[in-house]
């Protein structure tokens, strides 16, 4: 009998591609992690995930980060938050504080970075991403070419880019088609 070793593959090929102001590429050394939080219970995931993640609950429309700068949290609805870090966080990581979900294999994610990064994404994004209304840490869930997408500024002219994985392909053109027409 012929043993078959599945591996995950990059949503789109481990895409990296510098542009003249710009560089775009696939973020593949990454976990996400849907975080529900019980009916009031959110004072109990809050220690819960202080404790097991060393990340504090961010205000809506942040994100927070541990003290190794590894784990970053931030809220995707009301008591939702999503984990995003170099691996996976146990489903038991949290006990009954919170429902741990892998989100890993569902979403595509792209780093889009560099001094014209903000120019691409005026064309995609309704948000007012101007450093004074979308700081350094500032994440949102928004609508892209009519995709539903989360953004977080990581940097300060680096922007995460996060889409179901359905929508990958679609939304790697979306981008280039923006950054082409900036560049």
């Amino acid at each position: 009998m012929v043993d078959f070793v599945l591996k995950p593959a990059p949503f789109l090929g481990g895409y990296d591609q510098s542009f003249d102001r710009v560089r775009l590429r696939e973020i593949v050394d990454i976990a996400l992690m849907s975080l529900a939080i019980p009916l009031q219970g959110e004072r109990a995931a809050a220690a819960a995930i202080k404790a097991a993640l060393g990340c504090d609950l961010p205000e809506p429309g942040r994100s927070t980060m541990n003290g190794d700068g590894t784990i970053r949290v931030f809220q995707t609805a009301a008591d939702q938050y999503m984990a995003v870090s170099a691996a996976p966080v146990s489903p038991d990581a949290l006990g009954d504080a919170a429902y741990v979900t892998d989100q890993t294999h569902s979403w595509a994610v792209l780093e889009l970075s560099g001094p014209g990064c903000r120019d691409a994404l005026e064309r995609l994004c309704p948000l007012d991403l101007h450093p004074d209304a979308f700081a350094i840490g500032a994440a949102a869930r928004t609508v892209m070419e009519h995709m539903g997408a989360v953004i977080l500024r990581s940097e300060a002219d680096t922007f995460l880019l996060m889409v179901g994985s359905s929508f990958a392909k679609t939304f790697l053109h979306a981008v280039e088609t923006s950054v082409a027409y900036t560049s």
